[in-house]
């Protein structure tokens, strides 16, 4: 009996030993890890991802519940749309007697949707551009319509926008995927230089210069504007350019220096109707200061032609949008070109509406009526969407009816003098 029980402890006495060392070495092997890990030198170590840093120094859940940060005005804007979106729906349900319901998410249109950028044109041109570290608004903006513009379209007339002044914008318009700063980089000295050089090897028939806001410059940066265009005028003559400028803070003395720099276009962009203005652009573009800037570049150069540009699908009404149209004519402004709104990000204002083609074409004859001397009025068109194409053909269209031949920048002059409508 006792060998027995000597027997059955020693069984009992394995069977718990087993797991005890099996345990005691999982321990040590820990142990021994976490020597290793410690006495490891700096670097050779095994790294955190970027998620885990992140995570680790991103706010606690007090935080985001109990925390006193204030909202971004796009933030209270978006937070805004929802909270007056939720109260309508429940409004409706409350008179209908039917479950609230929220309003569909707006599905892209057949006729927004475009090809993908592709051909030897095309890479020709952003090739040079990252050679000559030149920013273009084709590509900072997501323009859909960068392979067409860089690529010539039918006519084989290419059009390119560059973008002067780096690519910080001192203000954040709500429609804008250009990167905001309060305090962008120093101007780049060799970018007139750099510029004028570029252009002139693509060989292209109209550029659009345009630029960020830089606020933080006592001109705005008029002067690099004006300089870059006299470059490009010297290296390439007949090359026709537009000016597409910010309001320069409503400086006039900045606005006459780049109308009088030898540029074929003066373009500066109302953006929207004047109602919905402050919503739309950054609280320092305002509707008035933009006409103003418009009229004085007429003024500053008699016969210069002037430019600008409206994004519908804001939530604008018909009647908002003839107003602006009257108020541009009383300004004498010249061309207009009217396209959809398209949101760049889910950080940017919403598309109220998506604009059928047939409502652009009304909107086109509405403006023909009230005497732009040109109107391109469609979903895809851009403030210098085929900008050239547009211009040129238009140019050799009434050049046929009026007879006078063509020569360089001395056509549009001959013309606008003739009273020939371009």
């Amino acid at each position: 009996m006792s060998s027995l029980k000597i027997a059955s402890r020693v069984l009992l006495t394995q069977q718990i030993a087993r797991p005890l060392a099996r345990t005691s070495a999982a321990m040590a092997t820990r142990n021994y890890n976490a020597t290793v890990v410690k006495d490891t030198p700096a670097g050779t170590g095994p790294k955190k991802s970027k998620f885990a840093d992140k995570f680790s120094n991103g706010p606690s859940f007090d935080d985001f519940v109990g925390g006193n940060q204030k909202l971004s005005v796009e933030e209270a804007l978006e937070l805004k749309e929802t909270v007056v979106e939720k109260e309508a729906a429940d409004a409706t349900a409350k008179a209908t007697g039917k479950p609230a319901k929220r309003a569909p998410k707006q599905r892209l249109p057949e006729w927004l949707k475009t090809a993908i950028p592709v051909g030897k044109n095309y890479t020709e041109i952003k090739n040079n551009l990252r050679e000559l570290k030149l920013h273009t608004v084709c590509e900072e903006a997501k323009c859909p319509n960068i392979s067409d513009c860089w690529g010539g379209g039918e006519h084989k007339t290419a059009t390119a926008t560059i973008m002067l002044m780096g690519d910080e914008c001192t203000r954040g318009c709500r429609f804008c995927s250009v990167k905001t700063s309060k305090a962008p980089k120093p101007l780049d000295i060799h970018e007139p230089e750099n510029t004028a050089e570029a252009i002139s090897r693509w060989g292209l028939d109209y550029v659009v210069l345009t630029s960020v806001d830089r606020d933080d410059l006592a001109d705005g940066g008029s002067a690099h504007f004006a300089e870059t265009i006299m470059k490009l005028k010297q290296k390439a003559p007949k090359i026709l350019v537009e000016c597409l400028t910010g309001d320069f803070q409503g400086d006039m003395e900045c606005v006459a220096r780049v109308a009088t720099s030898g540029l074929d276009v003066y373009a500066h962009n109302i953006e929207t109707v004047e109602a919905l203005s402050a919503y739309v652009r950054d609280p320092r573009a305002k509707f008035r200061q933009s006409i103003a800037v418009l009229a004085h570049a007429k003024k500053a150069k008699p016969g210069l032609l002037t430019k600008t540009s409206m994004m519908l699908g804001c939530g604008e009404t018909e009647a908002e949008v003839i107003h602006a149209m009257d108020e541009l004519r009383k300004a004498n402004v010249d061309v207009l070109t009217l396209g959809q709104y398209m949101r760049p990000t889910k950080k940017h204002m919403r598309v109220h509406e998506y604009v059928k083609p047939e409502v652009f074409e009304r909107y086109q004859k509405l403006a023909e009526e009230r005497g732009f001397k040109y109107v391109a009025s469609g979903p895809l068109v851009r403030s210098s969407y085929k900008a050239g194409e547009f211009y040129i053909s238009n140019i050799l269209k009434k050049e046929k009816e009026s007879a006078i031949p063509i020569v360089g920048n001395e056509a549009v002059v001959k013309l606008t003098d003739a009273g020939v409508r371009i």
